[in-house]
């Protein structure tokens, strides 16, 4: 039995040794891919991601009060629908070019916003949130599959590190998902 065996799936949710944001968003990123290795089911995926976020973050004494995603609606290419994720619940369907997913979805381009009141119609699930990213997931054909949705209770919650590994993490879940 190989190392990777006798890990037990939860453990790849530990991420209390380590303090640096870069070595935590590259571990989430890692343990996503040993995660997804044979397995192609979306929700499946979606659902540990979602998971991961949520506990990497939560180590780093990062604020975040939802992690998750949003997909393209396989009926109406335009909007966007809501995907596993942790946190309070949301906002069911999104426009493509409302809000900050529904913006990220639609120029896919990744939306770091250090504060969401300034953002031009932002659409807000929760009263609460200062800050938030959004990393688009895109085919290999070019189309927008859906949204990395990460939401902060602090302003300025997010930056370029966690852009990086979010789009790494974005690019993997492109490539290993059969949405």
């Amino acid at each position: 039995m190989t190392e990777e065996q006798e890990k037990h799936h939860a453990d790849y949710a530990n991420f209390d040794s380590i303090g640096n944001r870069g070595d935590a968003l590259e571990m989430l990123v890692m343990s996503y891919k040993s995660l997804s290795h044979d397995e192609d089911n979306w929700v499946c995926n979606l659902a540990n991601a979602s998971s991961l976020l949520w506990h990497c973050y939560r180590s780093l004494n990062i604020n975040v009060n939802w992690t998750g995603f949003y997909i393209t609606r396989k009926n109406n290419e335009n909007e966007l629908l809501l995907g596993p994720f942790q946190g309070k619940v949301a906002c069911q369907s999104i426009e493509f070019g409302k809000g900050v997913c529904g913006t990220a979805a639609s120029t896919q381009e990744t939306q770091v916003v250090a504060d969401v009141n300034k953002f031009p119609h932002h659409i807000a699930c929760d009263g609460e949130t200062k800050s938030e990213i959004v990393v688009p997931i895109i085919s290999q054909s070019g189309k927008t599959l859906g949204v990395i949705d990460l939401d902060c209770l602090d302003y300025n919650g997010f930056g370029e590190l966690d852009k990086k590994y979010l789009e790494e993490l974005a690019a993997l879940i492109s490539k290993t998902c059969a949405f």
